[in-house]
């Protein structure tokens, strides 16, 4: 460790300082690298009530004599053991007057525990190794107060001057030497200063997955190390409000105290930073969904002028694109409700992840945030119904993740692909209601595409749920009731049609016996009607159990 990494000194450091220039090790130098904030001196036995961590303890040894005036080999054994359990950086101590040397068997004691036992010089005096190693300390800490300083005024400039996320962490990166990501809340990277092989040691360290996402829940209350270094995370927060991730990789040495006070001016600083530009994206991204709302409602004007302004936002609207609607799932049964604030910082990362990934792609294609979804647009130009399924999968992996880091299930539900701003209003309406069918057929984290949705697509256009509610009640009668019968029984039927009315193969389904199955189908053909022979009775229960399930 360098003079001036810390608030203190390593001991390695220390022991060439002044007085204490000519300090020999006799055991445990494996830690003459730990820190040295202050210095002690031994006069009583029980001392261990009165070390602190990071003192370097000095002593005569007299402490150290039994009554005979011989060394206490226990007392010492045990000294050693709670000075190091205390986090005490050194000891040492002078040899010749009151001990002449320190027992084989606990300088191997020192040297398993890794805890520095030093001779000190024979002519020094304890009045000046304390002045020298103080002045030192002062020094250095005044060296690192300036540096800390001078990255505040550097940071603060960049944020006066215009700058952004990326020169921050540059800045970061040079002064302290490490590696620097800053993330959204769930680890999306937003700005970084990291090498590659700082990128290769992230990965192989398992923190970051298959999109580019760093798990930042994996080290959000304690360090992780990697390799002789370490991974710490720091929160950029404002108004009690979580804004950002710091994620600061120390490549080969571990994070001092200084360090990490420099981190956490650098956080604040972020967040004037971020909450400037929350400010700016708010209206923008405002202004933007308000537009993109209007040429869904048919309202934005004409195609001309449409165009001309979705350029002006550095949109495309003049390819074949696919419309693709994405929303957060409800809570599940059993979770605490959540204020309006929290389910607005969900909404906020989901749609800054959605324009992030989506952005990346393609900036020019349009992604908005209408409070309770985010739409965007997929390019589609040149490309195969199956590569368009495969550029929908893989976006909305990437969106997904691992679903680490809070991030909250959705569904998406997308439109057929389409021409020019003329077909938005109808792709935005398939698309969302391919999402909505799309999570009552397949459940939440579903994505659907409108063509798939069958029979039920068409069900879907029907306006008039009173007319879809009538039918289902004119085919089934008594089965469409919410009762547990009625729902028992519905269930008997959906098997039947599926199994193409094999009695045998649905009684083996439900785990019925074969009389039993048969009774079940008289009883079901006396509510509905012979569908097991009219192929029109069947195709009629058939779509008024598909509308029961889009209800």
């Amino acid at each position: 460790m360098l003079p001036g990494s810390s608030y203190g000194l390593s001991l390695r450091h220390a022991i060439g300082t002044g007085a204490l220039d000519g300090t020999t090790v006799l055991a445990g130098a494996g830690g003459l690298d730990r820190l040295v904030t202050g210095v002690n001196v031994m006069e009583v036995p029980d001392v261990l009530g009165w070390v602190k961590p990071n003192e370097l303890l000095l002593t005569t040894g007299f402490p150290l004599l039994r009554a005979d005036h011989d060394l206490d080999e226990d007392a010492l054994e045990a000294l050693f053991r709670g000075l190091e359990d205390a986090g005490v950086a050194g000891f040492g101590i002078k040899l010749g007057r009151y001990v002449d040397d320190v027992p084989a068997a606990l300088l191997a004691l020192a040297d398993e525990l890794g805890f520095p036992v030093l001779r000190l010089p024979d002519e020094v005096a304890f009045d000046d190794a304390l002045r020298d190693v103080y002045g030192e300390l002062n020094t250095v800490q005044a060296s690192v107060l300036e540096r800390i300083d001078a990255l505040h005024s550097a940071l603060t400039l960049i944020v006066l001057e215009g700058g952004d996320l990326e020169d921050i962490a540059a800045e970061v990166g040079r002064v302290l030497d490490v590696g620097i990501a800053i993330t959204s809340t769930d680890g999306r990277e937003w700005a970084a200063a990291l090498s590659d092989a700082e990128r290769m040691a992230l990965e192989e360290a398992d923190v970051v997955d298959d999109t580019g996402r760093i798990r930042v829940e994996r080290f959000r209350q304690a360090p992780v190390a990697v390799g002789e270094g370490e991974l710490r995370l720091l929160h950029v927060a404002a108004s009690g409000a979580e804004l950002a991730r710091l994620v600061v990789l120390a490549s080969g040495r571990r994070l001092q105290p200084s360090d990490v006070h420099a981190l956490e001016r650098a956080a604040t600083v972020a967040a004037l930073l971020i909450t400037r530009q929350q400010a700016v994206n708010a209206v923008e991204g405002k202004y933007r969904g308000d537009f993109l709302r209007d040429v869904f409602q048919s309202r934005a004007g004409s195609p001309e002028y449409v165009h001309e302004h979705a350029a002006g936002l550095g949109w495309d609207l003049g390819r074949s694109v696919v419309v693709l609607v994405a929303q957060l799932d409800p809570p599940e049964p059993g979770e605490d409700p959540v204020s309006g604030r929290v389910r607005r910082a969900w909404q906020d990362r989901f749609a800054s992840a959605w324009r992030q990934v989506v952005e990346s792609q393609d900036r020019t294609a349009p992604v908005a945030d209408f409070s309770a979804e985010v739409v965007a647009l997929l390019p589609t130009a040149g490309l195969s119904p199956e590569a368009v399924e495969a550029r929908v999968a893989t976006t909305v992996a990437a969106v997904r993740g691992d679903q680490g880091g809070g991030r909250r299930s959705f569904s998406a539900g997308v439109s057929r692909v389409v021409e020019g701003a003329g077909s938005l209003p109808e792709a935005y309406a398939h698309a969302r209601k391919a999402v909505e069918v799309g999570r009552r057929m397949h459940g939440r984290g579903s994505a659907t595409f409108f063509d798939s949705l069958g029979v039920r697509r068409l069900l879907s256009l029907i306006d008039d749920e009173s007319e879809l509610h009538g039918f289902v009640r004119e085919v089934l009668g008594g089965l469409a009731d919410d009762t547990a019968q009625a729902v028992d029984l519905r269930s008997t039927l959906q098997i039947l049609l599926d199994t193409n009315v094999n009695v045998a193969e649905a009684a083996r389904l439900q785990h019925f016996h074969y009389n039993t199955m048969r009774y079940r189908v008289a009883k079901l053909e006396s509510l509905v009607g012979p569908f097991t022979s009219d192929p029109h009775v069947r195709l009629d229960v058939a779509v008024a159990l598909q509308i029961l399930q889009m209800a």
